[in-house]
């Protein structure tokens, strides 16, 4: 009996696939023509996954906790923990972005730089962007926990603070960067709890070198981007006037306390001289393009800020892990 449904099953097959031979390859149809699989329709919806993650913010995130691990670990490097926290934390960091772009849908449709997004054009439902991050958030947790249960908890308190407060916050005032500052320094404390288990001295230097960075580099793009910001109800200058006087003083300032701020680590016995040398030069090159945007307070210089910032912070942790290193 068994051997009889065998062959009935083996023709059903044969028939089915013979039909979709006749289909794809028929004789009166031309190649062109031919409908294959969706392969472009994947492609393109991985894009999409892509774009919800933001991936080169992912990847400064998963960097900087990286960059921290390296540094705290004094050369006790295992494969297993960075790879446990580069994972993880990419995870966490695009379910972050993700639930932000959930949130913003109504408000990246009114700006031209987001309106090609996934949710703003109708590519892609809210549930399925929902589900998606979820996913990644669940997953992102699940690996920090398996370092240690501290890391599990920071990774999802920076996720949770990014999405569930500094987002909201971002259409009420402009007070909302520190949330947001404080969600995108986290993984710095995070790269240094995955190598010794606890807040360390060095951990809370790291986390506060990263933290006033956070203020000028999203105060040079909020300039960047003010009418876009305007647009769409989001305030993200430091003050109502916008593109004036008062916010460019205010950015000025800001930048300034990272030069201080690159000092405790030597005050704390966390880098060298010749380290901390190179951190205040950043800090004072850094503030230079500050001070341009106060006297000319135009998006020219507030691009010069913004380059300056990317390139700000990967040189003072590329410089602290080779110290280490070397």
């Amino acid at each position: 009996m068994k051997g009889k449904n065998t062959i009935i099953l083996m023709k059903l097959t044969a028939r089915y696939l013979s039909s979709c031979y006749s289909h794809y390859f028929s004789s009166t149809e031309p190649l062109s023509n031919i409908s294959l699989p969706p392969v472009k329709t994947i492609k393109s919806r991985l894009g999409d996954y892509t774009q919800l993650i933001k991936m080169r913010l992912s990847f400064l995130v998963v960097f900087s906790a990286s960059m921290a691990y390296l540094w705290a670990t004094d050369r006790h490097v295992e494969p297993l923990t960075i790879w446990l926290l580069s994972i993880g934390g990419f995870f966490i960091t695009g379910a972050a972005n993700t639930f932000n772009q959930v949130i913003e849908k109504k408000s990246d449709k009114l700006m031209k730089r987001t309106l090609t997004r996934p949710l703003p054009d109708g590519r892609m439902s809210v549930s399925e962007a929902l589900i998606f991050g979820i996913i990644l958030g669940i997953t992102g947790a699940f690996l920090l926990f398996k370092i240690n249960t501290l890391c599990g908890l920071l990774g999802v308190s920076a996720m949770l603070i990014y999405a569930g407060v500094y987002t909201p916050l971002k259409k009420i005032t402009p007070l909302t960067i520190f949330p947001g500052a404080v969600a995108g320094s986290l993984p710095v404390v995070i790269g240094c709890v995955a190598a010794n288990g606890e807040i360390t001295k060095g951990a809370i230097i790291l986390f506060a070198i990263q933290f006033i960075w956070q203020f000028p580099h999203t105060w040079s793009i909020a300039w960047l981007l003010d009418e876009e910001y305007n647009k769409a109800g989001i305030k993200m200058l430091p003050t109502s006037g916008g593109k004036n006087k008062a916010s460019a003083i205010i950015i000025l300032l800001s930048t300034f306390l990272i030069i201080p701020a690159g000092l405790l680590l030597y005050m704390y016995q966390s880098a060298g001289v010749n380290v901390t040398w190179l951190l205040v030069l950043a800090g004072v090159v850094f503030s230079v393009f500050a001070y341009k945007l106060y006297t000319e307070r135009t998006n020219k210089y507030a691009l010069r800020l913004m380059f300056s910032s990317f390139a700000y912070l990967p040189f003072v942790l590329i410089v602290l892990v080779l110290a280490k290193f070397l």
